[in-house]
């Protein structure tokens, strides 16, 4: 296909928020298989930017579960130490910095002093009612939030499918881009992050299809049309038997609790594929893609 002719990198990026659960692996797997038969090289770019929530214990977790399950990866740490002195977001602070006071120079930000639960609140669907929209809050110590009011036409390009068009749904309308403690906000950490190490592809689950949607109306208010021509496949998410999606807090699925109970890295694959759909696989190369 036309759309896959020059792809030459993608990225797993875990945040070490908790421990790695099924739902990661299958989309580490994926990843690599994806990865494989592209034959683009896999970044490891690991986001570290929630101060409040990264723990060491996690951290040393993705490099554990990664080796654990055979799972490769060219480019990034290899271990903490290395990810501590090369690969910390904080490393990327001053491009974050620059992109925030391009936006601000721009005139497309302005400041907020809604919490989330004040927003649930008041919307009740999570979407920001643009309470702060008109008042011209001073910036410092409140959050920054995008002024999408200009409703924009965003086009994802599809890795293995037709290009999809879509407006910025409710739930991102006016999303952060910096919290009020100074730190750059996820949408935008991770779009500057692609684009510093030249991603050409995105693997994600499909909880994410907002953010990325999020991310094409922040790539076009950047002036960054480099991220429209990242292509994306967003699969399937992994779900519990009570049909919830998998979270870090769910110890009976995660990585660690599993390779306590005496689970091989064959069976945590065959536990992953069975339920994503993709039958009883014993490693990433067992995936049709």
């Amino acid at each position: 296909m036309s759309n896959t002719q020059h792809l030459y990198k993608t990225r797993i990026a875990p945040t070490p928020t908790g421990y790695l659960h099924l739902g990661n692996v299958y989309n580490f797997a994926l990843t690599a298989a994806l990865a494989k038969k592209h034959n683009a090289a896999i970044l490891l770019r690991i986001d570290d930017l929630d101060h409040q929530r990264v723990n060491k214990a996690y951290l040393q977790d993705i490099f554990d579960t990664l080796k654990f399950l055979n799972i490769p990866w060219h480019e990034g740490p290899r271990n903490m130490q290395e990810f501590e002195q090369h690969y910390s977001q904080k490393h990327r602070m001053p491009l974050y910095l620059q992109a925030l006071r391009h936006l601000k120079d721009a005139g497309a930000l302005f400041a907020c002093t809604c919490s989330r639960s004040i927003v649930q609140q008041a919307a009740g669907n999570g979407a920001y009612p643009a309470t702060c929209l008109y008042k011209n809050l001073p910036f410092p110590g409140n959050n920054w939030r995008l002024n999408t009011t200009s409703p924009l036409l965003l086009q994802v390009k599809k890795l293995q499918e037709d290009a999809v068009t879509a407006f910025l749904p409710a739930e991102m309308q006016h999303f952060v881009v910096r919290k009020k403690d100074g730190l750059p906000a996820y949408q935008l950490a991770s779009l500057i992050d692609d684009l510093h190490f030249n991603v050409s592809f995105i693997v994600r689950g499909a909880d994410l299809w907002a953010s990325t949607l999020a991310q094409q109306y922040l790539g076009i208010t950047l002036q960054r049309p480099a991220f429209s021509n990242i292509l994306f496949h967003h699969h399937p998410l992994l779900l519990s038997e009570t049909g919830n999606k998998l979270s870090k807090s769910s110890g009976s699925t995660s990585v660690q609790f599993l390779r306590k109970q005496g689970k091989t890295a064959q069976d945590i694959y065959a536990l992953a594929g069975m339920m994503a759909g993709a039958g009883a696989i014993q490693s990433w190369q067992d995936i049709q893609v």
